[in-house]
């Protein structure tokens, strides 16, 4: 049974029995919480489907609730339209907000992106408080209390929050073992990483955020109708984007049940306590969230799930996404191979690229050609200006000035994800796993860019993690691989997504002489499939029997050209990196 499938049962067993507990329930502030409960869920899914999943944190979430409340409310006060229609608009008002807010506010990065995402529901607050709308009451509608929503029996209104619960689990459920889960998740582990696989970062982050926001906008909009009044403080107030952020906290973030559970336990715990003790702590409902998140941080730092789960299964890493396995996917390496009908052509072209950083020069007039098929080396000192290079080359960093072109297209406007799309991949100095998921699904992340399913890029992933000699290890999380293994995944994954040309970044960097043969014979293999290969490297013994062709930067400029042969003899090539040493080893 898929993933999903499973989750569907446990979804519709859930709903079962939270519809047989609420009819055998008879006190109504009871029943009360019970329909509140659900509300308080969807927030927290809500909240956990873009910032749970992407690891971008937002404490603005109110305002998506917030508009949809206050949509319906007015809907119905001004126009007199039923909260049937009117929660429909609610949720596509909270999706367009929410995708407004996410086109400026993806600029930023980390705490400056969540207190960026704070402002909008403080200033939304004070706007409809200026308005006048400082407490909008729904009329009562007595004689259609069906068409309005305004039901005798209240397990109605909990039919209703849960049927809105259930729809928001199921939702999360799909997206979350889907193209779109796994993107989310390689953005949440290394954005950097995701957007040289091919991933567009911008893209699938609008797309959670406004899916996101749409939910929100439905919570805040139901929310209105089962308690009839609606005021800027109850729905933008800064305990509206706490609660959902808390619940998905306590729970567990990044999991299907984790902000339901938080709902669950801390909602009915905070309104019973409020009730009770209200008149002697009127803030008793901040504190026991603010203790909810200080018990999670001390005991239970990823959530209660994930702590359980810790707990039945000692020792095992926590890993995410899929966890398919390479004896069940086909695997044909020729999936991988370029056309060499344009062998010896050139491919790649640099002409004059400048790149300062204040007042260093990285690279400086620099200009170069790579043929179809070659495999050339890029050495020089440290700090020459080499991996800047590949950067400016892969649209990480945009040159001063200059041009870079790929088979006659420019490349200078261009983001990362785009000119992956477009058969440049790499690797990077660092190895950039997606640490949390397997060695399989890793690849497969790259393997999306050229791929329409899973099943095809699986088979892509596959035939590079075969080439690469990694199948024994497709089952395991990246966190648990070696220095070697995390380098043949690297490339394992630059090569999913079809490329006709790698830039290498010393992969050969802490291999031992062994691993070090064994990673020049899968270079040699990536060769034979007609895929271009720019490598930096300081293993010049290594580098002389592997390149066809070397270009030597020194200072960010071009100091020498040509075949090995003739850079290992260069006087300048000496003096710069080799050393008078080069010459007596020779």
């Amino acid at each position: 049974m898929s993933s999903v499938r499973k989750d569907f049962l446990h979804i519709g067993l859930f709903g079962l029995v939270y519809m047989i507990l609420a009819l055998l329930v008879g006190n109504s502030y009871y029943l009360l919480i019970m329909t509140i409960v659900p509300v308080w869920a969807v927030m927290g899914l809500s909240w956990n489907l873009f910032s749970g999943y992407s690891g971008l944190v937002s404490f603005g979430h109110a305002a998506f609730f917030g508009l949809g409340a206050y949509l319906v409310a007015l809907c119905m006060v001004v126009w007199d339209l039923n909260p049937w229609l009117t929660i429909m608009l609610a949720t596509a008002v909270g999706g367009l907000s929410a995708l407004l807010v996410g086109i400026p506010t993806f600029r930023l990065r980390g705490h400056y992106f969540a207190l960026a995402m704070l402002a909008y529901p403080l200033a939304l607050l004070y706007i409809f408080e200026w308005l006048g709308y400082q407490e909008v009451a729904l009329p009562m509608k007595r004689e259609m209390p069906v068409l309005y929503m305004q039901f005798e029996n209240p397990v109605a209104y909990i039919a209703l929050a849960l049927a809105l619960l259930l729809a928001a689990l199921g939702i999360t459920s799909i997206l979350s073992h889907s193209r779109f889960g796994m993107s989310l998740l390689a953005i949440k582990l290394d954005e950097d990483a995701a957007e040289a696989a091919g991933i567009n970062t911008l893209y699938w982050k609008l797309i959670a955020i406004t899916i996101s926001g749409a939910l929100a906008g439905a919570a805040g909009g139901f929310y209105a109708v089962v308690l009839l009044v609606v005021t800027p403080l109850a729905v933008f107030g800064m305990l509206v984007s706490a609660q959902a952020l808390i619940f998905a906290m306590f729970g567990g973030v990044g999991t299907l049940w984790g902000p339901v559970l938080g709902a669950f336990i801390l909602v009915p715990l905070s309104e019973l306590l409020y009730a009770r003790y209200a008149a002697d702590f009127p803030g008793i409902q901040g504190v026991i969230y603010g203790v909810a998140i200080i018990a999670v941080i001390l005991f239970a730092p990823e959530g209660i799930l994930w702590k359980v789960r810790s707990i039945l299964k000692p020792g095992q890493f926590r890993m995410l996404g899929s966890t398919a396995s390479i004896t069940d996917l086909e695997a044909d390496e020729s999936l991988l191979a370029v056309s060499q009908s344009g062998a010896g052509e050139k491919i790649l072209e640099v002409a004059g690229v400048s790149k300062a950083f204040g007042g260093l020069q990285a690279t400086d007039q620099l200009s170069f050609a790579v043929k179809s098929g070659e495999l050339l080396g890029i050495i020089g000192p440290n700090g020459a200006g080499k991996t800047t290079l590949f950067n400016l080359l892969n649209g990480f960093i945009k040159p001063d000035k200059g041009e870079i072109t790929f088979q006659g297209q420019s490349l200078m406007k261009k983001r990362p994800n785009k000119i992956c799309a477009m058969g440049i991949a790499r690797t990077f100095q660092v190895a950039k796993p997606f640490t949390h998921l397997s060695v399989l699904d890793n690849v497969v992340i790259g393997a999306y860019v050229h791929t329409r399913s899973k099943e095809e890029a699986s088979r892509h992933a596959s035939a590079a993690i075969k080439l690469v000699g990694l199948e024994n290890q497709c089952d395991l999380p990246g966190a648990n691989l070696t220095n070697k293994e995390l380098r043949l995944m690297e490339l394992a994954r630059a090569l999913a997504s079809l490329p006709k040309l790698i830039l290498v970044d010393e992969i050969l960097a802490g291999l031992d002489p062994d691993a070090m043969q064994e990673m020049l014979l899968v270079l040699e293999k990536v060769r034979k499939l007609g895929i271009t290969i720019v490598i930096i490297e300081h293993s010049m013994q290594a580098m002389v029997k592997l390149v066809d062709r070397f270009i030597v930067l020194d200072h960010g400029a071009l100091l020498a050209e040509g075949r090995p042969e003739e850079i290992v003899k260069n006087p300048q090539v000496i003096e710069a990196y080799l050393g008078k040493k080069w010459l007596e080893n020779d």
